[in-house]
């Protein structure tokens, strides 16, 4: 992912007006945003120094310097944690490429009747879901390539008839990954996924190229399910136990709300193997 750091930097202090961090605007600039030499001032390093960091051929670099180029660029705290893994990347050893879900976390997830839930690897593939999430989604049968979620959303013309949003979900599942490719640098598979995406997909490519990074730790998602009709589903997102890479996504419906009362009667409906 050579280019990630001078990318993201290049994008952040784009946004920045000189006016925002105390600096006079002399005339009309060429570029948007602080140039290179202004980060570097208000950072407190040199402009060379700075240079070299933004085209990846600088040293390696500092917490201290890192946090005082996010102050600079005024970096949330999702983008500050990115511009640390992307300026010093670790490398991890090689994973297994068909990661396996724990019986017992299968088991919890056939305990959860009323509530859709899956998990995910850090690829966002889909490993094991729970019968509603089976009723809602339709894994059962799916190959692990179509649990993509970033291949489902960006390659699967059903997405944009599932997803009311699918402007909001296309850009959510963008900036997560993101936050995925900042952590594992060393995942062919997964740069293979970016890889993909950029040539098939022109949206995926232009929201790749605005460098948001962001976490979907939680949030809420409307689909249009083809039998059960609108759904408002509010998510939670948690680290399996023991399973630094695995996720547990649960969709958890207001109780008493339309939305419980759809899925009810999905669940019902699937039941009978209808």
């Amino acid at each position: 992912m050579d280019g990630d750091l001078g990318d993201f930097l290049r994008s952040r202090r784009a946004r920045i007006q000189p006016e925002e961090v105390g600096l006079a605007s002399h005339g009309r600039r060429r570029v948007p945003g602080l140039r290179r030499e202004e980060v570097a001032q208000l950072a407190g390093v040199s402009v060379d120094y700075y240079i070299r960091l933004e085209q990846g051929r600088g040293p390696s670099v500092s917490d201290a310097v890192l946090d005082a180029i996010a102050r600079v660029l005024r970096l949330d705290e999702t983008e500050h944690a990115y511009l640390h893994a992307v300026a010093r990347p670790r490398r991890q050893g090689e994973r297994p490429a068909t990661p396996r879900v724990r019986p017992g976390i299968q088991a919890l997830l056939d305990s959860m009747e009323r509530t859709p839930a899956v998990v995910m690897d850090r690829r966002m593939t889909v490993l094991a879901w729970n019968a509603l999430a089976d009723a809602v989604f339709g894994f059962g049968g799916k190959a692990a390539r179509a649990r993509s979620m970033p291949r489902h959303v960006f390659l699967d013309p059903a997405a944009r008839d599932l997803y009311p949003e699918w402007q909001a979900v296309a850009a959510q599942n963008v900036a997560h990954l993101r936050v995925l490719a900042g952590h594992h640098q060393d995942d062919r598979e997964l740069t293979s996924l970016f890889g993909e995406l950029s040539l098939k997909s022109e949206e995926f490519r232009r929201l790749w190229a605005d460098h948001q990074v962001k976490e979907c730790a939680y949030g809420v998602k409307r689909l249009r399910h083809p039998v059960a009709g609108l759904l408002t589903l509010p998510y939670e997102s948690l680290a399996v136990p023991g399973e630094g890479d695995q996720t547990l996504l649960v969709y958890t419906p207001e109780r008493g709300s339309e939305t419980a009362e759809r899925l009810a009667l999905l669940g019902s409906w699937a039941s009978t193997g209808a």
